[in-house]
C-alpha cells in the first residue's frame, strides 16, 4: 500500500513537471519586458504589448493598494524588468481589457506565473478556458500558505 502511495506522488510530480515544460518544449516566441505595470501585468516588446499573466492574481497597487500589493509588484519588477522571456499562450488570446493573456518563462526555464504563486506573491485565479496550469497553481498556493510565504507570512497583512 505504501508503494502505491509513493507511485502516486511520483506520478503527480511528473505531471506538474510536464505541465510546466509543455510550452517551453514547443519553443514559444520570445519578447523583452519593457515595463512592469504591477505584479501580474507587464508590457512586452515585439508587438505583444500590455499583457496579463494567466491564472494568477497579485494584490492591487492602483485604485486602492491591497495588502502585499507593493511587495508583489516590487518582486515582479526585480524579476522581470528588462528581461528576455519566452511567451506562451493558451485558449483565449486577450482579456476583456484587450491585454494579451500570457504565460512567461525566464531564460533559465522558470515559469514566472508559477513562481509568483510559489513565493506567495499571487493567488491562483482560474478563468476558463485558460486553465492549463490551474491545478499546479492551487497546489503551489497551498504549499506557500502552509510555509507562511509572502501573503501568508506572519504579520504580512496586519
Amino acid at each position: 500500500m505504501r508503494f502505491v502511495g509513493v507511485l502516486l506522488l511520483l506520478a503527480a510530480a511528473a505531471a506538474f513537471a510536464a505541465a510546466a515544460s509543455d510550452d517551453v518544449a514547443h519553443d514559444p516566441p520570445t519578447a523583452t519586458v519593457e515595463r512592469v505595470v504591477d505584479g501580474d501585468t507587464v508590457v512586452l516588446s515585439g508587438g505583444v504589448g500590455k499583457s496579463r499573466l494567466i491564472g494568477v492574481d497579485t494584490p492591487e497597487v492602483y485604485g486602492g493598494v491591497e495588502c502585499f500589493g507593493r511587495e508583489a509588484s516590487a518582486f515582479a519588477e526585480r524579476l522581470l524588468d528588462g528581461a528576455r522571456v519566452r511567451v506562451g499562450r493558451q485558449a483565449e488570446p486577450t482579456d476583456r481589457y484587450g491585454r494579451a493573456l500570457v504565460d512567461l518563462w525566464l531564460a533559465d526555464g522558470r515559469h514566472v506565473n508559477a513562481l509568483l504563486v510559489e513565493r506567495g506573491y499571487a493567488q491562483p485565479m482560474t478563468v476558463p478556458p485558460n486553465v492549463r496550469y490551474a491545478e499546479r497553481y492551487v497546489w503551489l498556493a497551498r504549499r506557500a500558505r502552509a510555509a507562511g510565504r509572502g501573503l501568508w507570512a506572519r504579520g504580512a497583512c496586519d
